[in-house]
């Protein structure tokens, strides 16, 4: 059972594993324009986090920012927090390479890639890469939601992927 600070959480919505399709979903963007996965055509590395404004949030999307910008696609980081304080921390962060989306409006995403914790109504920690055909070629929801993702795997499956 997954679990958030030592306490168990139950993730909610559809789990999705390798070689499904990947699901659509709809989220914000830092400008409130509504997208979906169409949106972004190619290969994609998506970053799911609780919330920007965490350390190891913050340090996953700084990672995947500087890492996997030069692999080609595109890298999304996906969570609850408001389109505006997204915003707000990539502009202090000096982040550029990562496009940020927030489910906040009605947890599309979370309920497509079942990471919704039930009890916080935030996102579990977990990252995904979807080839450019649209399927899901790696999967990492992880155990302990502050613990950090193994960003090597991540980047190598994203590499690998067309």
């Amino acid at each position: 059972m997954p679990t958030f600070k030592g306490n168990n959480v139950t993730l909610q919505g559809n789990p999705v594993k390798v070689g499904d399709q990947a699901p659509d979903f709809t989220a914000l963007t830092t400008s409130l324009d509504e997208v979906t996965l169409a949106a972004y055509p190619g290969k994609k590395l998506i970053s799911v986090i609780p919330s920007i404004d965490t350390g190891v949030c913050d340090a996953q999307t700084r990672a995947f920012n500087e890492k996997a910008s030069s692999l080609g696609g595109t890298v999304l980081t996906v969570s609850n927090d408001l389109p505006f304080a997204q915003r707000r921390w990539c502009s202090a962060a000096g982040i550029d390479n990562v496009v940020t989306l927030s489910d906040h409006r009605d947890l599309s995403f979370a309920k497509s890639f079942g990471v919704l914790i039930e009890e916080l109504r935030l996102l579990a920690r977990s990252v995904f890469v979807v080839d450019s055909n649209g399927t899901v070629q790696y999967v990492q929801y992880m155990d302990e939601m502050t613990d950090e993702v193994d960003f090597d795997s991540a980047l190598a499956a994203f590499a690998a992927a067309n």
